[in-house]
């Protein structure tokens, strides 16, 4: 109870920093007074237009993330399980590419819907390569069938951008991973499929629990394993939509933010999960602030400082996991 408090406090903090922080610094207090009671000025115009939008889409892309993240590790049973393993980052990918260059759409708006249905169709051809043959859809199967489909679609994506410039200037913006520009109407968007990414992941939760402990005895303790695998697949593959089509391929929230959250609560996923889904978007907005104040007034984008941020833990996990070995 006392880490959850302390996550969601950091959560508040993190927000009101996303709201005071950039070009034109707002105080904390003046931030709160304009939330709670409206307010006209530089300042209003500037969190109502730019800085109240961006910080809901990154609370929303951090929230999605770290769920998805935390879902697919326990579904693969890979500590550095993350959406890109799983080729799920790369599909929507394709959608975007696919929507930029043949559908001639320019919005993140419009994008929306060719990444769902591009990381959908990916995560369907890992799960049928993986479920062929003997055995089904085991852990090292989805994995290995993961990197399988994500090679392909990283082929596919440098094909189709290798051949088209102006599909190229305007993809590689979107392919760094960033929360700046996006507006209320994208949030609108991406929330219904957020509470029901996050409904299917925390529905097969205790099944999670079971899947730790191998396939065998989740199956004597009457845990349906391929149903868990399937809808937490599903809850995992819109939730890392919501995440790439909002703000594209933010590294390491998946990653990482599960590991900080098992080390705080322990390996129950009806406590990891709740605690991933506030730390996620504290790791997401303060990652986004630190861009906006290392070079001003220019940005640096918030997938740049998450890559950033996110190497040195990974570097650390590697030496714990070797020292523990």
């Amino acid at each position: 109870m006392g880490w959850t408090t302390a996550a969601a406090v950091a959560l508040l903090c993190a927000v009101l920093l996303s709201l005071a922080v950039g070009a034109r610094h707002i105080a904390p207090g003046e931030a709160v007074h304009v939330l709670l009671h409206g307010g006209e000025g530089e300042a209003a115009d500037i969190m109502w237009s730019l800085r109240v939008p961006r910080t809901v889409v990154g609370v929303m892309v951090g929230v999605a993330l770290a769920l998805a993240g935390t879902a697919i590790q326990g579904i693969t049973r890979n500590p550095i399980g993350d959406p890109g393993v799983l080729g799920i980052s790369q599909g929507a990918a394709v959608g975007v590419v696919l929507a930029i260059s043949l559908a001639g759409v320019h919005s993140l708006s419009g994008y929306v819907w060719f990444a769902f249905v591009g990381a959908a169709a990916a995560s369907v051809a890992v799960y049928a390569v993986a479920s062929s043959g003997r055995g089904g859809a085991t852990p090292v199967k989805l994995a290995l069938a993961g990197a399988a489909i994500n090679a392909l679609l990283i082929s596919v994506i440098q094909g189709m951008l290798t051949t088209d410039a102006a599909t190229l200037d305007e993809f590689r913006f979107w392919q760094v991973g960033s929360i700046a520009g996006r507006d209320a109407a994208l949030a609108g968007r991406i929330w219904p499929f957020l509470l029901v990414g996050t409904a299917l992941v925390l529905s097969v939760a205790r099944g999670l629990d079971a899947l730790a402990l191998g396939d065998d005895v989740a199956k004597g303790l009457g845990q349906k394993v391929a149903t868990v695998r399937v809808v937490g697949g599903i809850g995992a593959t819109v939730l890392t939509g919501v995440g790439v089509c909002a703000a594209g391929p933010i590294a390491f929230v998946g990653l990482a933010v599960p590991h900080i959250a098992r080390a705080l609560v322990g390996a129950d996923h009806r406590w990891i999960m709740p605690m991933a889904a506030l730390l996620g978007p504290v790791m997401l907005l303060v990652s986004d602030v630190l861009g906006r104040i290392v070079f001003p007034p220019g940005e640096i984008p918030a997938g740049v400082m998450t890559a950033l941020t996110g190497v040195p833990f990974l570097i650390a996990m590697v030496r714990r996991k070797a020292v523990s070995a």
